[in-house]
């Protein structure tokens, strides 16, 4: 049986929580509607700000911090994530509400990026793979556990017990960061020039429109699904927890299926 460091563990738990606050705003868009007194369309405008922040913020983090210590980048990142979400349990109003999204998610991109290299450092390098698989595999277990129970809690206890339970799993992470990984200086130096010239690659800009697409059709009706459910099918909310449940559960097969399919092209 392989073992892995207490170090990597804490790397799967960031990645647990930022996958959980990614995704179970989906399954409480018509509670934070009602709660904030907007529609539930503009309710899903938080998921739109929330990717947007990651796909534009994302860049721009790595390039600023590119010569800092990924031990320090990632704390950075997850003690940025913490209080995104914490300010996301507190927020007065739709506007606090957005911010706190786009402020939190500037921690995803750059750290699934940075965890899979730091995952990598920490074992032999015959674990290596299996170890960069572990880090990610909190992502999935978010999806699979952590968004339906996000979203049973928030049902019950209100969203925003929801974003602060999720911030203080992103606090675990901060400090198991700090005292279990290992500080390390980058063995490879190179320029933002180097670093920007993947940009170059055809077969890159292929790869990312087939992800953009894809996944951007599947969750753009996942955003909605619950008042779906509601609305339309009628259901309850003990019935849509467990149809959550399932979609989640098959969301997770269909990563997985996608990701096999990415490895096997390359």
């Amino acid at each position: 049986m392989k073992t892995y460091p207490l170090s990597l563990w804490t790397l799967v738990i960031g990645a647990f929580a930022i996958g959980m606050t990614e995704f179970v705003i989906m399954g409480l868009l018509p509670n934070v509607a009602a709660d904030l007194n907007v529609s539930t369309a503009a309710a899903g405008q938080l998921i739109t700000g929330y990717a947007l922040s990651v796909a534009i913020g994302g860049p721009i983090i790595v390039v600023a911090t590119y010569k800092m210590a990924r031990k320090n980048v990632l704390m950075l990142l997850m003690a940025i994530f913490s209080i995104g979400n914490f300010f996301a349990a507190i927020s007065a109003n739709y506007g606090l509400l957005m911010l706190s999204r786009v402020v939190t998610a500037l921690a995803h991109g750059s750290f699934f990026g940075l965890g899979a290299i730091m995952a990598a450092s920490l074992v032999p390098k015959n674990k290596q793979a299996s170890a960069m698989a572990l880090m990610f595999s909190g992502l999935t277990v978010a999806n699979i556990v952590g968004v339906p129970f996000g979203t049973f809690v928030g049902q019950r206890l209100g969203w925003r017990a929801s974003f602060l339970i999720i911030s203080l799993i992103g606090i675990v992470a901060v400090l198991g960061l700090f005292f279990l990984v290992p500080k390390q200086e980058n063995k490879q130096k190179s320029s933002l020039l180097t670093e920007l010239a993947v940009l170059k690659s055809g077969q890159l800009w292929v790869t990312l429109l087939i992800s953009l697409f894809s996944f951007g059709s599947v969750f753009a009706f996942f955003t909605y699904i619950i008042p779906v459910l509601q609305n339309i099918s009628g259901f309850g909310d003990h019935a849509v927890d467990f149809y959550t449940r399932c979609i989640w559960h098959r969301c997770n097969h269909w990563q997985l299926d996608w990701r096999k399919t990415c490895r096997l092209a390359s």
